[in-house]
């Protein structure tokens, strides 16, 4: 069994899939597309393309491209567009999930055991507050971060490097929680531990360095780092 890590000074959640459940969104778009598979193609290119808008320069917030890729998926699927208030409709949606079952009790455990937790999101900063106070996680952060300010969507190392500079802690002492292996392999690159919760559905890249830790739940991870 493998050493367990330096007690990281300060965890970064990731938001969407990781403490919140997009079951309700994914619901809807499947219903509203007729398709089983609309929302993991919608999603897919709602992260290609903020990952085209860091590559360019060309910043739209999450929302905006959410919007676009709405637009796409109905052309891909060869549907009409969606008007304007229906999209609406279907993104606000993103701020009233809940948390998966396994988060409050994770980040109970880890509250109670001293750790210092923020969120670092792909979000906009209204969207995040309003996911946080919906789902009513708001008290276990020290700070809800988003990458807007900055302009650049996580994976990009600014992004990690930021929080970390923002909570004054160096990146090795911090270590990023997700559920999305484009997420820990971005935080690793960029020099700050990962763990990584294996929800269905989602893997880690085999091409970036295995997550510091993994665990099919938040109280798994939370296990480790309290080497129980």
């Amino acid at each position: 069994m493998p050493a367990t890590p330096a007690r990281p000074q300060l965890l970064i959640f990731d938001v969407n899939e990781t403490l919140l459940d997009l079951g309700k969104l994914q619901l809807a778009i499947n219903q509203e597309f007729k398709s089983e598979t609309a929302f993991k193609q919608w999603f897919a290119l709602l992260l290609q393309y903020s990952l085209v808008d860091t590559v360019t320069g060309n910043y739209h917030n999450f929302g905006q491209i959410g919007d676009g890729a709405l637009d796409m998926l109905a052309q891909g699927l060869g549907q009409p567009a969606r008007p304007a208030p229906r999209k609406k409709e279907l993104l606000a949606l993103i701020a009233e999930l809940p948390p998966h079952p396994d988060i409050i009790p994770g980040l109970t455990a880890l509250q109670q055991a001293g750790f210092r937790m923020i969120t670092l999101t792909n979000s906009p900063d209204a969207t995040v507050q309003k996911q946080m106070a919906y789902a009513g996680l708001t008290g276990f952060f020290e700070q809800l971060l988003s990458i807007d300010a900055l302009r650049r969507y996580k994976p990009h190392p600014d992004t990690y490097h930021s929080a970390c500079e923002r909570l004054r802690v160096a990146p090795a002492q911090a270590m990023l929680v997700a559920a999305h292996g484009w997420d820990t392999a971005g935080a690793q690159l960029a020099g700050l531990q990962a763990a990584f919760i294996a929800r269905p559905g989602q893997q880690t890249y085999p091409l970036a360095p295995a997550p510091t830790l993994t665990g099919p739940t938040l109280p798994h991870i939370a296990r480790q780092l309290l080497g129980k």
